[in-house]
């Protein structure tokens, strides 16, 4: 399974100069499948450069969306398969107990805030929310599980040939949790990261900032590290920056976390444009 980040940021895309070592496209990870299935994990607005890499006719794609907060989804518009009639794309994601995905979908796909309708996207395009007992990907497991965040929003844990991906961008895990102590049944999207050769997790915050947005659904680095030592991943990378850490604040922030990992696996901040091999 070969992984891109092509989106790191969180809350809205920056283009400071200072913050282009990291980069400021909003969440978007692409998943190359060594069966051949081709997964975006959500629509951010890195997903705009993804689409330009892609062959409409290479086969179907599967956009995997955590929730449908702009910064997840802005990008849907710019992704160019959807306006090619010859592009199959399944677009997933939490699912509601009163509306269903294309609906939802439809306020941001719209007059006023879109030039474009949903109803007109060129390409085959179908919707769908998850399905609660996990669904398959050409050799690929997925499974989506609810995590705490605010309004629905799921996780993923991706798994074909003993590669593990678990994407939990928007989470925070902490709330109200002990995350050394407590039974791994009590904390939330623990079943999704465990054992993971790749977890990607919201790391956004430091302490100080998250004094003051306790609940607001997003992880300190603190807390981050805790949760992925206690899922036993091979390799962490933190993701969902801050908008406002530049690269040197970042930079901070990863050489401070990597004193503090005593975990056995890896640690990383996400860059966009890196690949990884799982």
């Amino acid at each position: 399974m070969n992984v891109r980040f092509w989106g790191v940021r969180g809350s809205v895309p920056v283009a400071d100069e200072g913050s282009l070592g990291y980069g400021g496209n909003t969440s978007c990870v692409s998943a190359e499948l060594a069966g051949g299935g081709r997964v975006v994990l959500d629509a951010g607005t890195g997903i705009r450069a993804l689409g330009k890499t892609i062959d409409p006719t290479a086969g179907p794609i599967h956009i995997l969306l955590t929730h449908l907060h702009l910064d997840h989804i802005s990008g849907l518009l710019f992704f160019a398969p959807l306006f090619d009639p010859r592009a199959e794309v399944t677009v997933w994601g939490p699912p509601h107990p009163s509306e269903d995905l294309r609906k939802r979908l439809a306020r941001y796909l719209s007059t006023p805030l879109s030039p474009v309708e949903i109803r007109d996207l060129p390409a085959n395009v179908c919707f769908r929310s998850c399905e609660p007992d996990g669904w398959r990907i050409g050799d690929a497991k997925i499974t989506a599980e609810p995590v705490i965040h605010r309004g629905p929003t799921v996780g993923y844990r991706i798994v074909e040939d003993g590669a593990v991906l678990a994407y939990i961008p928007d989470h925070e895990p902490a709330l109200g949790q002990d995350l050394a102590r407590d039974p791994p049944g009590w904390i939330s999207g623990h079943c999704l990261a465990s054992d993971a050769s790749l977890l990607i997790h919201d790391g956004q915050y430091t302490d100080q900032e998250y004094a003051s947005t306790i609940g607001w659904g997003h992880s300190r680095v603190r807390d981050a590290l805790a949760y992925g030592k206690r899922a036993d991943a091979r390799r962490v990378a933190l993701f969902h920056h801050d908008p406002t850490h530049d690269d040197a604040t970042l930079d901070a922030l990863a050489e401070e976390a990597q004193a503090d990992w005593n975990g056995d696996g890896e640690l990383m901040f996400a860059r966009e444009g890196t690949e990884l091999e799982l």
